[in-house]
């Protein structure tokens, strides 16, 4: 990522793209700018911002970002490293196409690939995981836990993470592991951080689980969502909320 300097705040505009609700943004200095904007596709549960571009439904917010340039073309420009930038995150919102897509994704991605850059390369980078990051799904495949009601998690600590040296690229290649298991029919990585508590990426194939998400700081794609629990103990909330909702669907 870019170090960004806190003077970079100062009477700046500040654009924030994804992001279902404050406390997810990742980097928190985002209110020391002049104006802010959100330009999201998640239900806008949070409106943080002085604006708000909000298009739920919409499979990705870099589709969003691309009507935006073909709204002001020709003023703006795009360049091939502006289109494989728009690509990858495309197919990092959609799940590679899996959590979500319709016609006017494939149109998107169809205008992209007029531009020059390696879609195939992209796809290797995003799917391949270092040596320690395959020891660790061993890990979580041997120790996750599976209740009758088709809800899968594992608990991941500091301590256990550390001991897997994974360095900047961390823990998201987890979050679909359980998913291969044919029982499951949700499942959760909850990851300890530094502060004691919990970041959570929470998945489903069969209930909706970002209404459970928005319980517990989070929100995202019904489907796909991010949470926070702060304790154990909420930990223990979360898997409840998801078993209820489970044995009632």
């Amino acid at each position: 990522m870019d170090a960004v300097p806190n003077g970079a705040y100062h009477k700046a505009l500040v654009i924030v793209t994804d992001t279902a609700n404050a406390p997810r943004v990742d980097d928190q200095r985002w209110p020391e700018g002049q104006a802010v904007i959100k330009i999201d596709h998640h239900p806008n549960d949070d409106p943080f911002g002085d604006w708000q571009w909000v298009q739920e439904g919409q499979s990705a917010t870099s589709t969003m970002i691309y009507e935006f340039y073909e709204a002001l073309r020709p003023q703006l420009t795009m360049t091939a490293e502006a289109a494989r930038l728009l690509y990858i995150g495309i197919i990092g919102d959609t799940g590679r196409f899996m959590y979500s897509n319709d016609s006017e994704t494939f149109r998107v991605v169809s205008e992209l690939f007029k531009y020059d850059f390696d879609y195939a390369k992209i796809h290797y980078n995003m799917t391949t995981i270092s040596e320690n990051a395959a020891k660790l799904s061993g890990y979580i495949l041997q120790n996750v836990t599976i209740l009758p009601s088709g809800f899968a998690y594992v608990i991941l600590t500091r301590e256990l993470i550390k001991q897997f040296n994974l360095g900047e690229a961390g823990t998201s290649f987890a979050v679909s592991l359980p998913s291969k298991i044919d029982t499951v029919k949700a499942w959760a990585i909850f990851e300890e951080q530094d502060e004691g508590n919990y970041r959570v990426r929470l998945r489903s194939r069969s209930i909706v689980i970002n209404k459970i998400a928005n319980r517990f700081e989070g929100g995202g794609h019904p489907m796909a969502s991010g949470a926070w629990a702060q304790s154990r103990e909420d930990i223990e909330r979360l898997i409840q909320a998801v078993e209820t909702a489970l044995l009632k669907a």
